[in-house]
């Protein structure tokens, strides 16, 4: 989409000096482009839209407070007459129940739909389908591979990783034994995240990974395997854990067998940063935002509204360390108590990073 921009301005630039004769013909072609200036739009589709959110699972924490911010933004949308209504649906973990659900939107011939991936490959097909009708996809935190999509929205988990392993290397000065505790396997935002460390640890030999384990992003499982491996390992010297949820769940399980705490990343769900503060934890955090599901309602409703919306969209990630946990901790009460403390949005700041 940049180099079409860069295009249509040099082209205006000629026109203005070639006359009228040329400016026309200029002004006929980018009028049209108007109309459908992102991917999969092409400006046939008029307000109020329909909106679908095909998620893949929905009893995480983090989903539900995820569904709740689009929700929240397609209320505010309909209040504007931009929305009409939205379709929800919960594939439960199976990507090929997801894919029948996207297929059922498709033929449903709703204007958008918001897409949390359950595989990274699998849905590929189908959301090919979707954009050559004419459908706005979204596709954020857990991306699929394909681009023939309008957007993907995400943090960038690489780095997410790339952090956590960094800040480890230098809490144990390079050497120890450690833990990874890794998401859901196939999961693009999991996967991704312990592709962003490996670099690292293949840098800094004296970090020796014991083992790894792949939980759904929840207290309770992260807290069973956490245990068993305290119980078959009686020195672990720091914990890369690559999600929230399964922070808490190593801290929990370091706690009720009597072993000390060790260093331990993750990300800003609540009971992690709780542990954190009252275990004085030596901690690392960053957070993957629950309002990227309703940035992507707001960015595929502008898109329909013949908006140029990039066809990758960064959201910068935060570090959460000593020096701000509290600001954190302060807001705490504003969210469910397995939840995530996520930061404020609004429109102004959707306008800004879709702005990139």
């Amino acid at each position: 989409m940049i180099k079409t921009s860069l295009l249509r301005k040099f082209t205006d630039r000629r026109a203005l000096m070639a006359g009228v004769g040329l400016a026309v013909c200029v002004f006929a072609a980018t009028a049209g482009a108007a109309q459908a200036a992102s991917n999969c739009v092409k400006g046939d589709r008029k307000a109020p839209y329909r909106i679908g959110w095909a998620n893949i699972y929905s009893v995480p924490t983090w989903m539900k407070q995820t569904e709740g911010t689009i929700v929240s933004e397609v209320d505010a949308l309909k209040k504007e007459g931009l929305v009409k209504d939205l379709m929800i649906t919960d594939a439960q973990g199976n990507a090929q129940t997801q894919i029948q659900q996207i297929q059922s939107m498709i033929d449903a011939n709703l204007d958008a739909i918001i897409v949390e991936a359950g595989s990274s490959t699998a849905l590929d097909r189908v959301i090919s389908d979707a954009c050559a009708k004419g459908i706005a996809v979204m596709n954020f935190d857990s991306l699929v591979d394909t681009d023939n999509l309008t957007a993907k929205i995400n943090t960038d988990s690489l780095e997410w990783g790339k952090q956590a392993a960094e800040w480890m290397v230098k809490q144990l000065g390079g050497k120890g034994k450690i833990i990874i505790m890794n998401g859901p396997a196939g999961v693009s935002v999991s996967d991704d995240r312990r592709k962003g460390a490996q670099p690292v640890l293949d840098a800094n030999k004296g970090l020796e990974i014991i083992t790894e384990t792949n939980t759904e992003y929840n207290v309770a499982p992260a807290q069973e395997a956490m245990t068993s491996l305290l119980f078959a390992n009686p020195q672990i010297d720091g914990v890369l854990s690559l999600g929230g949820a399964l922070s808490a769940g190593s801290v929990l399980a370091f706690n009720r067998q009597g072993r000390d705490q060790v260093p331990t990343t993750g990300e800003n769900a609540r009971q992690f940063l709780e542990l954190w503060k009252e275990k004085k934890l030596k901690g690392w955090g960053t957070m993957q935002p629950n309002w990227l599901g309703a940035f992507s309602v707001y960015a595929a409703v502008q898109a329909l509204q013949g908006k140029t919306i990039p066809a990758k969209v960064k959201v910068p990630l935060p570090v959460i360390d000593d020096a701000n946990i509290d600001s954190y901790l302060a807001r705490a009460d504003k969210f469910p108590a397995d939840g995530y403390i996520y930061s404020d949005y609004d429109k102004a700041l959707f306008d800004k990073l879709l702005a990139q």
